[in-house]
């Protein structure tokens, strides 16, 4: 059989991997991704995304034009604890900054593809990577009309989510070092799309649940249960389940809550388990990229920002690597391990308090009452100033003093 040979093999075409093949290409070279949907489809994700997001996008060349039509502007989010202590995360809005924002993943996500097509990337849909040999850059692919094509290619980038084939095939996927945890999530219709400004992050027994109005008169939904709902999941069917979380969040004076009777838009889309890591982000002839190189924490919003920055960084070592520039797949993964070392702190110590009710709730009062301690956790979740500062013994003394 007839093998294509290709330069650069993305595997997924979600915003990590378009925004990769978008830079690639317009550095002069060749580049195919390979997406196996024929066409956009909702499957758990991120949407609700901090400035330094919509930054990265602005780099990786996203128009203005489109970036607003994906884009609804998010002024702050709202958490709230089971006791009733609620605090507003600005992102430094207060001091003139950009808001975040909710996305539309289903105007996003094209969007990225077709600034890759644009650039001159090779972006094919329908094809299904189902086996990859990364020592030796073959790949085991089937084509829309399910005719088996392999491909060689020189590097293979890995950016096809938490389940990712190239991950697999390089023996670094891992579980997470947490309980395993369900995540489901699912768009609301939002007919009066002013109704609601902040996005609200609620928590309660062995889970939480967000909130973010998103661009076209939406609203996402995104639940994290613990496994202790395993079994009420399997008894009413994550449909009922996620339903009666979104009913049992209460009106406030910002918000009156009449969104939660709005109809469904799509099927709960669900991830199980929720978080996953690998060992290695890179070696010989491959890299992994977006969440496919490791996904912890959605509380910290994590997910489209390091997709994008991995993206950035994948990029360039990519295109050094073509350009004969030895080690440039390795300096990559050292890149990436110390640029998030610090956040991925920061997530550890979020997940501790959460895993602590009592905990959690003292250290919420503190951010309650305390705006320097409030504005300096929303920059770092934010990724707007480096995470370190949430963990400078100072910070963690004005958190945790009573």
């Amino acid at each position: 059989m007839t093998v294509e040979r290709i330069d650069v093999a993305v595997v997924g075409g979600g915003p990590a991997g378009a925004v990769l093949a978008a830079r690639v290409a317009r550095a002069g070279v060749a580049v195919t991704v390979l997406e196996r949907s024929p066409a956009w489809v909702w499957r758990a994700g991120g949407v609700f995304a901090s400035p330094a997001a919509v930054r990265a996008l602005d780099r990786a060349g996203l128009d203005a034009a489109t970036l607003g039509a994906c884009a609804r502007p998010i002024p702050a989010m709202r958490v709230e604890t089971p006791r009733g202590v609620t605090f507003r995360l600005t992102y430094g809005t207060e001091a003139g900054g950009c808001p975040a924002v909710g996305f539309d993943r289903s105007r996003l996500d094209p969007a990225l593809l077709e600034l890759a097509r644009n650039e001159g990337a090779d972006v094919r849909l329908g094809w299904r990577v189902t086996g990859v040999d990364v020592g030796g850059g073959q790949l085991d692919v089937r084509d829309p009309n399910g005719e088996v094509r392999p491909i060689h290619a020189t590097v293979v980038v890995g950016a096809d989510g938490p389940h990712s084939v190239v991950a697999r095939a390089a023996g670094v996927a891992r579980g997470a070092w947490l309980k395993p945890r369900i995540g489901l999530t699912y768009h609301l219709a939002d007919p009066d799309a002013t109704s609601v400004r902040d996005a609200r992050m609620r928590v309660f027994d062995d889970g939480y649940v967000g909130i973010a109005p998103v661009a076209g008169a939406r609203l996402n939904v995104g639940i994290v249960l613990g496994s202790s709902w395993r079994k009420v999941l399997a008894r009413d069917g994550a449909r009922a389940v996620s339903a009666a979380i979104v009913a049992a969040i209460p009106p406030t004076e910002d918000d009156p809550a009449a969104w939660r009777d709005g109809p469904p838009l799509d099927a709960v889309a669900g991830a199980w388990p929720l978080g996953h890591r690998v060992t290695r982000r890179a070696g010989r002839g491959w890299l992994l990229i977006g969440d496919a190189a490791g996904f912890l924490d959605p509380f910290t919003g994590e997910g489209l920002h390091r997709a994008l920055v991995s993206a950035e960084l994948a990029a360039a070592a990519v295109v050094a690597h073509h350009q004969g520039r030895p080690g440039a797949i390795d300096a990559y993964a050292r890149t990436m391990q110390r640029r998030f070392l610090a956040k991925d702190a920061v997530s550890w110590l979020v997940q501790g308090f959460l895993g602590q009710p009592a905990l959690f709730e003292y250290a919420a009062r503190r951010i309650a009452a305390r705006d320097p301690v409030r504005a300096t956790m929303g920059l770092v979740m934010g990724d707007l100033v480096p995470a370190g500062r949430a963990l400078d013994p100072r910070f963690l003394a004005s958190l945790l003093a009573p």
